[in-house]
């Protein structure tokens, strides 16, 4: 049962003497109470607060407006109170933070620069060293088929193969219809519209077919990598399942990269019909290009080389996106805002490694005249 506090003024007028429970829950009456007697008290008026029952920082604020801000001049019973009271005065008295000044000059924009570089740098160290994780958990579960997870891999494959084959193939059809249309409106000018088929068959076989597959499979797969780890994270599953003597990278990185490596280059595949359908479609429609002669012409012009140097990147590309998908989960600190950013710098750390690795490789088969 709380006594709500009380104050009177000694005969001379010269004393306040306070008692019962000067807190936050008596705030109103409080701020009347004490604006009562700063009318009828002097300006040197000490304040007995000896008796006082609990008190808070609410109370302890309008003791001092009692005392004028002097806490010299309140006597208190206890030495909890008197530091109290000496808290809530320095605070009180304790002048304005000075607006901290943006340097916008160009020493802060280098460095930005340098901040970003180094990040860049600890995060390519960070996947390096995670890559390594990973092919030395695979070196030890070769040889040890008891440690295959087939059940959790096969379930991963279907979310990331078979339930990502519509979209693959919608997105490769549109644009390999893009490219032949585009191709066929430019090289009509020259009197060559038939090689829109070459463009077609080289574009989709080398670089789109897999890029655009590598691309979607980062925004769609990475990402429910990085946010179904993060979320477990956030749960302390992950440390559950070190506290059962298990491996987090055997349990869920293992399976994720494999599915991931079974999945991309069917996907790829697939993407890379869709994409010279959809070109056909449009030779066929706008070119009055038979389908069989497209089928003879592909067929003639295009060697099965193209189809190895483009199916070749699939593998190195569904590596990587595991990867930076699964490391960008284990970074999680543990609130849902860590979630959110961590699964957006998945998907954009992912891309932009594809996209350099496939630059890379471009430059690579061109100097070999492959």
């Amino acid at each position: 049962m709380t006594e709500v506090g009380h104050a009177q003024l000694a005969g001379d007028g010269s004393r306040i003497i306070i008692g019962g429970d000067w807190t936050l829950e008596h705030v109103a009456m409080l701020a009347s109470l004490c604006a009562r007697l700063q009318r009828k008290s002097g300006t040197d008026v000490r304040v007995d607060a000896r008796e006082i029952g609990r008190i808070d920082t609410a109370g302890a604020s309008y003791l001092l407006d009692l005392a004028g801000e002097d806490p010299q001049r309140i006597d208190v019973g206890s030495e909890a109170t008197r530091k109290l009271i000496a808290a809530v005065s320095k605070a009180e008295n304790a002048p304005p933070a000075k607006p901290r000044k943006k340097d916008r000059g160009f020493l802060s924009s280098v460095a930005h620069i340098g901040e970003a570089l180094e990040n860049f740098w600890d995060n390519a160290v960070t996947l390096v060293g995670f890559i390594g994780l990973i092919l030395s958990a695979l070196a030890r579960s070769a040889l040890r088929p008891r440690r295959w997870r087939a059940t959790s891999t096969i379930s991963h494959i279907e979310q990331t193969g078979l339930n990502a084959l519509p979209i693959v193939a919608l997105l490769c059809f549109l644009v390999g219809a893009v490219v032949a249309f585009l191709g066929a409106t430019v090289l009509k000018e020259f009197g060559a519209s038939i090689y829109t088929v070459e463009l077609v068959g080289y574009s989709f076989l080398r670089e789109f077919g897999v890029l655009l597959t590598a691309i979607m499979v980062a925004g769609r797969s990475g990402s429910a990598f990085t946010a179904q780890i993060g979320s477990m994270k956030a749960r302390e599953e992950v440390d559950a399942i070190r506290t059962l003597g298990l491996d987090p990278v055997d349990v869920l990185v293992m399976p994720r990269v494999l599915a991931l490596l079974v999945s991309m280059p069917i996907l790829t595949l697939v993407g890379m019909l869709a994409g010279i359908i959809g070109g056909a479609a449009v030779c066929v429609l706008a070119l009055d290009v038979s389908p069989l002669m497209f089928i003879t012409r592909l067929q003639e012009t295009t060697t099965v080389r193209h189809f190895w140097v483009g199916m070749s990147k699939a593998p190195i590309f569904a590596f990587l996106i595991a990867a930076i998908g699964c490391l960008e989960g284990f970074k999680v600190s543990g609130s849902a805002e860590s979630v959110g950013s961590h699964t957006t710098s998945s998907v954009v750390q992912s891309i932009f490694v594809v996209i350099l690795i496939d630059a890379l490789a471009a430059i690579f088969f061109m100097e070999i005249n492959l």
